[in-house]
């Protein structure tokens, strides 16, 4: 590697900490029994200053610059620091927040060579520092420096931010690692400095932890399936395929868990749910990533309608675990998350953005003509039912702001969905938005085994057509809906996508801690 200056001098102390027989990456802490987080320090503070006596001010003051009796230690990233001759000020930063810290030459502090290792400390070391609590004459709550130790030196410096308080208290950041290329390649190095990107990712654990929480009280089971797979399906997706060596077999990367999860149905589970990763080999855009995290599960004896509710539910039981009031800021909207959701028909939403009603154009050649004659966008020529997906992503899911329920698809894009009752041609299937983003995906599952061989033989010959995202025909899966599988609803949610719309990010980027990108060159 290629070090800059700044590296090569940090470089040399780092030969000096050595050559004076010190470790500067240690193998253990020395007083890891004594260690308390700076937020508990902080709160410390506060609780041994609201039961002090009543005394003048000038008592107080010194009562709490002598300070607390009680020794503490306090582990972090050295993240400021000031010095001033004999004495030498330095905020450390932990998983709770930060705290200030203070070193002197003295018998109450520590020596000579100490504080002279003290003062060259660079920007992102790691201590680990021992002392009493106390409060400056600036009111700030301060660890006395008794001992201290290095835990681990810093070759690269941080692209720290300035920092600057403000008039009403709050903190205003300058010059931080703000290149969105950079962040995502470094992600690291944001998460250091960006106190803001982790509590993204602090956010993103709480809504999982609500949903999981959402599920395992309505009685369904976690249960796990496999993502090398034999035979990919579940979803209108081009899979990723790879080779197992010893079997000498090609196996895909899976793209849902659908086809497994209703499996277990008709093994005798009746409410199955998993949280995990799928993998789609698409295009990346703002709301697409290769591999992302779902939400899936499947509920015996239930329907689309079911669903609908359920879900309505499980998003807001999570909005009051994670969101004050239930209210979000997304792209511009304050949305209520704890509000009904909106519930329209594909037809009608169709017409009410395009004046088109697909319903009467019953095949594609037709439908293609009715959209160019209004001046709308086609893309390449289609089947009737991506025909109308089509409209909807360019027309209609913009405009569905507030919590929204989009039901009644086309049969032709919903392979694994039941017929509505009445119309061959629509299914009971319904797909959620809010803020304009498609979050979640729904049906009243297929549960008649020659009905979904029909299914299969139609995408079949769909992808020798050319679409490269049709099902294939999974004959294990039909044999497994042959010994009987219950009626049953099923539903798919992006957790990425969900987090966007909670922590008010517009890129799924954003909310995933590695994202994939292109290469770096």
């Amino acid at each position: 590697m290629e070090y800059t200056e700044v590296e090569r001098d940090r470089l040399a102390k780092l030969e000096k900490i050595k050559a004076s027989g010190i470790d500067p990456y240690p193998p253990r802490q020395q007083f890891h029994a004594l260690r308390i987080l700076a937020q508990d320090a902080i709160d410390r503070v506060g609780k041994w200053q609201a039961q002090l006596p009543a005394q003048s001010d000038e008592e107080r003051q010194k009562t709490l610059h002598q300070g607390d009796s009680t020794v503490c230690a306090l582990m972090g990233r050295v993240v400021a620091r000031r010095i001033m001759g004999k004495a030498s000020f330095a905020q450390i930063e932990d998983g709770s927040g930060r705290i200030q810290i203070y070193a002197r030459i003295g018998e109450d502090s520590i020596d000579a060579a100490s504080f002279q290792r003290f003062k060259d400390l660079d920007l992102g070391d790691f201590i680990e520092a021992r002392g009493a609590l106390f409060v400056t004459r600036t009111g700030e709550p301060t660890l006395r420096v008794t001992d201290w130790e290095l835990l681990s030196k810093s070759i690269s410096p941080l692209p720290i931010a300035k920092e600057e308080k403000q008039p009403d208290g709050s903190m205003k950041r300058y010059g931080a690692f703000s290149d969105p290329e950079l962040r995502y390649r470094q992600r690291y190095a944001d998460l250091a400095v960006n106190p803001e990107v982790r509590e993204v990712f602090r956010a993103r654990a709480k809504i999982i932890k609500a949903l999981r929480e959402f599920m395992d009280m309505n009685d369904f089971l976690e249960v796990e399936t496999p993502v090398l797979q034999p035979l990919y399906g579940g979803a209108a997706a081009r899979p990723f395929i790879t080779h197992h060596n010893q079997l000498d077999q090609d196996l895909y990367l899976r793209i849902s868990f659908e086809l497994y999860l209703k499996r277990l149905l008709v093994g005798g589970f009746e409410r199955v749910y998993e949280i995990g990763r799928d993998f789609r080999n698409e295009g990346v855009s703002f709301k697409h990533n290769p591999e992302f995290t779902q939400l899936e599960f499947y509920m015996a004896y239930a329907d689309f309608n079911t669903i609908m509710a359920l879900t309505e539910q499980m998003i807001q039981h999570a909005a009051r675990q994670v969101l004050p009031n239930g209210i979000t800021q997304f792209r511009g909207h304050t949305i209520n998350l704890l509000q009904p959701w909106k519930r329209i028909t594909m037809r009608d939403a169709i017409l009410e953005y395009t004046d088109i009603d697909y319903t009467q154009y019953p095949d594609a050649v037709s439908l293609e003509k009715a959209i160019r004659s209004a001046g709308l966008n086609v893309g390449a020529v289609k089947t009737r039912g991506k025909l109308i997906d089509g409209l909807v992503g360019d027309y209609v899911e913009k405009n569905l702001v507030e919590p929204t329920f989009l039901y009644d698809y086309p049969r032709d894009i919903s392979p694994l969905a039941k017929s509505k009752f009445g119309d061959p041609t629509t299914v009971e299937r319904f797909e959620g938005f809010i803020g304009g983003v498609e979050l979640l995906n729904a049906f009243s599952e297929l549960n008649d085994p020659l009905d979904q061989e029909q299914r299969f033989v139609e995408e079949g010959i769909g992808a020798k057509l050319g679409d490269v995202e049709a099902n294939p025909l999974d004959e294990d899966y039909l044999r497994a809906m042959r010994y009987g599988m219950p009626p049953n609803g099923g539903f798919g949610m992006g957790i990425d996508r969900l987090t966007m719309v909670f922590t008010n990010n517009d890129s799924i980027r954003d909310v995933i801690l590695f994202p994939h990108l292109r290469k770096d060159d």
